[in-house]
């Protein structure tokens, strides 16, 4: 690859890592297959399956907050 590959790679990890925090998340073995499967169903990424729960989860958080 030359030398233009590597500067656009660069240049999307400058990029990722000033817009987006990064979580490792580890599950039990055969728990990734699993979420991979749903994420497929859904055609979407593990990342943006995992996503739509977390957005979920503070969406009800936040409704429930609000009813207090």
């Amino acid at each position: 690859m030359g030398k233009s590959g590597k500067t656009s790679n660069e240049s999307k990890a400058k990029y990722n890592a000033k817009t987006y925090d990064r979580i490792g998340v580890s599950v039990p073995k055969g728990r990734k297959a699993v979420i991979q499967a749903i994420a497929d169903q859904q055609g979407l990424s593990i990342n943006a399956y995992i996503n739509s729960l977390i957005r979920a989860a503070i969406s009800k958080e936040e409704s429930m907050n609000t009813n207090e």
